[in-house]
């Protein structure tokens, strides 16, 4: 057992550090591997890594091991996903024009991909951090609360992913636009159930001394998805797609709706 003041500064601190060396280690392996795209493997592995070290640092309940499984089975199913998605296939789109248009490109790719990334993740990671530094953490109706949202979030990510693999790897499909299951009803669902299960994390972790540091995993998260590397640079791919632009129309972008009916 450890003093509240004391575990809270190694349960802040020690993330931080070892965030720092499995960035440097992520990026050693994307030089061996000639591809950035190997960060999309390292980002739900990181939280894992976040979670349980952070864990271990404290005095353990039954709410703390709820939150670190969900981050487990969170992480842990979206990089193995996304080494499915990639492997046996060339780096990713976004990563292979960066690496045609920046000059300096290994300095950059360790700040502007490997560090910042890292960095990203201590921000969006502090509700499970704030989780484990809380001694007397219990499940209470705020928890339980979360613990739904989080748990309808990642199902429907998962949900997702799964009926968009399924769609690519039918051969008749290919060059087609996934419109059936969630797709019918966002353009990115899968983006939409991370969001979700964030805030409900975030809201597992709430209290009222820590509200303002928790917050800021949720709208980080949501914001980086919303406006920076999720829907507007996949979304710039298929700009001259007419199928795509076609479902565009007529498809909300980021919340579950209903298809507008086209003229």
């Amino acid at each position: 057992a450890c003093e509240a003041g004391s575990c809270g500064f190694r349960c802040g601190r020690y993330p931080g550090i070892i965030v720092f060396i499995y960035s440097v280690v992520w990026f050693l392996l994307s030089i061996y591997f000639k591809r950035n795209d190997i960060a999309d493997i390292a980002w739900g592995l990181g939280f894992v890594i976040i979670a349980w070290t952070s864990f271990f640092l404290s005095e353990y309940s039954l709410a703390k091991i709820i939150a670190n499984s969900f981050i487990t089975i969170w992480g842990l199913r979206l990089s193995y996903h996304i080494f499915q998605r990639t492997k046996n296939k060339t780096e990713d789109f976004r990563y292979l024009k960066w690496r045609n248009e920046w000059k300096h490109f290994y300095l950059r790719s360790y700040l502007q991909v490997f560090l910042l990334q890292g960095m990203f993740m201590c921000i969006i990671a502090l509700p499970i951090i704030f989780i484990n530094i809380e001694n007397d953490k219990k499940l209470n109706s705020i928890f339980i609360l979360g613990s739904t949202i989080w748990l309808f979030g990642f199902l429907f990510e998962a949900i997702a992913d799964k009926q968009l693999t399924n769609f690519k790897n039918n051969s008749s499909k290919k060059n087609k636009i996934i419109q059936i299951g969630l797709w019918k009803y966002s353009r990115h669902p899968n983006y939409f159930g991370e969001v979700v299960l964030w805030w409900g994390i975030f809201l597992m972790a709430c209290t009222k001394n820590n509200f303002l540091y928790t917050v800021a995993s949720p709208f980080l998260i949501t914001y980086l998805i919303l406006f920076v590397s999720g829907i507007p640079m996949l979304e710039e791919k298929y700009k001259n797609n007419e199928e795509f632009q076609e479902y565009k129309k007529r498809t909300s972008s980021f919340f579950p709706l209903p298809p507008k009916i086209n003229d």
